[in-house]
């Protein structure tokens, strides 16, 4: 079997499966304990807090934990949108976020009667820092935006975007999750307020991420202990947190490395369907991270695609897997292409990770070629 949907999730690293181990056996206690376990614990919380606020040029009391990206995103925007709606009932966002965005920006409308704006993509599928100026009102409080597309990988302006808001009262949350552990991820240089990540999609493991906050007055989603500063209540999973150190620790240190490889696979599979002869485009705008191809051929419906795919022992997708088990369109690339558009059930996604190679590329290629003629 060729896994090519690390966009979905990611392998877990001999190293982060060894500082998981150790944990489960040697550091077990619980880090709001004060006995000698519980200080035990607590070190090593402190510890892994230290070296990811270290990897984003941060302070430690900015890093959050959380159960992953989805938590994360709630958190930001549920939790800031609440607390702060004295100042007004207004929120923006993109029409390409992922569901875990979209979906409680919907609930905020829906439950508390607050208005969202929801961007759309230009000719060009990018987003300007003048469309968004053009939506600022006087009572938008929030601005949402992903760092990098989980479906087609494109790169949004969040610098240009925080650059609008200077000078304006809204606080900008950044979903870097397909970002984070690929490219230099700083959210004090980037100026944003808030900023979620999640530890599988680099190679940690699922069930943990943390959310990067600014001290903004904000209202907690749960409630319990003191945790977290009393931001986040609920035991600290330190299994995932030290997992999810070592895996951020390790990308940090090959970043440019890791980068430049999946470049050069991206590279070495495009080549080769053109060697092949087989006609495709590519979706999206120009400015991408190379790990996600999102990829169409004329006249082939990637549901079927993707099945005879999967039954020649290659695991790719149609896009989000949040929408596992349906082949539905893609809300991305009808935002791109219209709801008309044959994109929509053409395209698959591959997405790559510095684990895969030139070799299982260049086999999909061939399969691809075997598949559709």
């Amino acid at each position: 079997m060729i896994y090519l949907d690390n966009a979905a999730t990611t392998p877990l690293t001999p190293g982060v499966i060894e500082s998981m181990t150790t944990v489960m056996s040697d550091n077990f206690g619980n880090p709001s304990s004060i006995h000698a376990y519980g200080r035990k614990a607590s070190h090593l919380l402190r510890d892994n807090r230290l070296t990811i606020a270290k990897i984003l040029k941060t302070q430690a009391r900015n890093i959050i934990f959380t159960s992953g990206a989805t938590e994360s995103n709630n958190m930001a925007i549920q939790g800031y949108a609440l607390a702060n709606q004295a100042k007004g009932k207004h929120l923006i966002t993109t029409a390409i976020e992922h569901h875990s965005v979209l979906h409680v920006m919907a609930y905020l409308e829906k439950r508390f009667g607050f208005q969202v704006t929801y961007l759309q993509p230009d000719d060009n599928h990018q987003f300007t820092a003048q469309a968004l100026k053009e939506s600022l009102r006087e009572d938008t409080i929030l601005v949402s935006t992903m760092l990098a597309n989980n479906e087609t990988g494109d790169l949004l302006p969040v610098s240009d975007f925080a650059q609008v808001l200077a000078e304006h009262q809204a606080v900008l949350h950044v979903d870097a999750v397909q970002a984070m552990g690929k490219v230099p991820v700083h959210p004090e240089e980037l100026g944003v307020d808030f900023l979620s990540a999640s530890a599988h999609k680099f190679h940690g493991p699922k069930g943990v991420g943390f959310l990067y906050a600014k001290p903004h007055h904000m209202d907690s989603l749960l409630h319990g202990g003191e945790q977290e500063d009393k931001r986040r209540a609920s035991t600290e999973n330190m299994l995932g947190i030290t997992g999810l150190a070592q895996a951020l620790r390790e990308a940090d240190q090959k970043q440019e490395e890791n980068y430049q490889k999946v470049e050069h696979l991206r590279e070495v599979f495009l080549e080769e369907l053109s060697k092949l002869g087989l006609d495709y485009y590519l979706n999206g705008g120009n400015k991408q991270l190379p790990h996600v191809i999102n990829i169409g051929f004329l006249g082939q419906n990637n549901g079927l695609l993707l099945t005879q795919l999967d039954l020649a022992g290659f695991a790719v997708s149609t896009g989000s897997a949040c929408t596992a088990g349906t082949v539905d369109p893609s809300h991305v690339l009808q935002a791109y292409y219209g709801e008309s558009s044959p994109r929509l059930t053409e395209s698959i996604r591959i997405s790559l990770s510095e684990l895969n190679s030139s070799e299982e590329l260049l086999a999909l290629a061939k399969k691809l070629k075997e598949i559709i003629g």
